[in-house]
């Protein structure tokens, strides 16, 4: 079996890896043969699906992170340690589930761990996007700037989320009862009808055949046609979990027309915040793109990034670098970073790029949102119609052939 385990040397740093032992105690003998003292040790095998999927309930509400955030930014921008700070807030949480981690999280950084690497252990709570913000933030030293942008950004997801909610409610309650209904009608009520079809001489419409024939298979086997959309529903959600799904899954966003509208405006407002923070935190160019291919949280642009990175290591300026990719980086983004990069300002055209894509995203969201009720009502009342009309002009057509 393979391990992880965090563990400090004699010199006091820290060490973080994987080794493998038959158990935990064997993992733990290993390193102290290797000098090392052990603050912590897990089992880095895989987790089943359903440990995963039982990571979506009982959860920590968003606005319960918005504040902790805030209240971590003020207490860090007033010079109070971090460790101090963590416990002040653990008496004022109101959530259950965020005051034992912040116990945990300020344990953990007493006996030598840092902020990113206690954050990463809950990862039930706090995503990779945190834990990657956190640790550029600890290499330039701006936690209580970056703890500012994450109570921020967690407020604006938070917002955008419920007005999402909000505006779908009714619709989503139409869809639900429509595939209720639609369900029943085709796998009770249409194979009743079928026989008055079949004894007649009445040609049916080829989508009043697919009915009737979709309704003699969900009236016999129901049962397992339900069991087999909940297999494939858990095992989608284990597939786009897993590295390589991720990787299908982050390229689809990229390249989906509709989707990338969406997506590109806050992964490019998420990149180039950061990348700010790095260079005004003095951190060489080159490297800043390394850490930041770790923080956009994107597969796709992780690897674009990295041979960005290294092109610019190679003597090329960003701005000549990222023009391969016009599919990732609108031309927008290199010639402000040329304009930069030429004025010496390259720290500040970042956080422009950062401002104008956050308020993109804003916009674009809000559009679609308000875009989605009517045409998911009139996609339904479309279906709805066919559904029926399928059903009434056979019948219309059998009761004229009585008349």
């Amino acid at each position: 079996m393979k391990f992880k385990y965090q563990a400090k040397t004699k010199e006091g740093e820290d060490q973080v890896g994987v080794v493998e032992a038959p158990n935990k105690e064997a993992a733990s003998a290993i390193l102290l043969s290797h000098n090392l003292f052990v603050l912590s040790i897990e089992s880095a095998g895989k987790t089943g699906w359903f440990t995963r999927l039982g990571g979506y309930f009982g959860g920590v509400k968003r606005k319960d992170k918005v504040i902790f955030f805030r209240q971590l930014s003020t207490l860090l921008e007033a010079r109070i340690p971090l460790s101090a700070a963590l416990r002040n807030l653990q008496k004022q949480t109101a959530s259950p589930a965020l005051r034992e981690a912040i116990s945990e999280i300020a344990e953990d950084i007493d006996t030598g761990l840092s902020f990113s690497q206690a954050l990463e252990r809950r990862g039930g709570i706090f995503p990779d996007f945190y834990v990657a913000m956190v640790r550029a933030s600890e290499t330039t030293g701006r936690l209580d700037e970056v703890v500012g942008f994450l109570a921020d950004y967690t407020e604006k997801e938070d917002v955008m989320v419920g007005k999402t909610i909000s505006a779908l409610t009714y619709p989503g309650l139409i869809v639900g009862m429509f595939l209720l209904v639609s369900f029943i009608l085709v796998a009770f009520v249409f194979p009743q009808i079928k026989p008055v079809f079949e004894q007649s001489s009445v040609e049916l419409p080829i989508f009043t055949k697919i009915l009737l024939g979709a309704g003699g298979f969900l009236g016999a086997w129901w049962p397992l046609v339900l069991i087999g959309v909940v297999f494939v529903g858990l095992m989608g959600i284990d597939y786009v979990r897993s590295p390589e799904g991720r990787a299908v899954f982050d390229d689809a966003k990229v390249r989906l027309p509709f989707i990338n509208r969406i997506y590109l405006p806050l992964i490019l407002s998420r990149f180039s915040y950061t990348t700010s923070l790095l260079l005004r935190g003095g951190i060489p160019v080159a490297q800043a793109l390394e850490i930041v291919s770790h923080v956009v949280s994107n597969a796709l642009y992780e690897e674009l990034l990295h041979e960005v990175s290294e092109a610019v290591r190679s003597g090329e300026t960003m701005s000549q670098a990222i023009t391969r990719y016009p599919e990732y980086f609108p031309p927008l983004v290199p010639q402000m970073l040329a304009v930069g990069e030429a004025s010496g300002q390259l720290s500040q055209i970042f956080a422009r790029i950062a401002t104008f894509y956050d308020r993109e995203a804003d916009d674009v969201i809000n559009n679609i949102v308000n875009l989605l009720q009517p045409i998911l009502i009139a996609g339904i009342g479309l279906l709805v119609g066919l559904l029926f009309a399928s059903i009434l002009m056979p019948l219309y057509q059998l009761t004229s052939s009585f008349a």
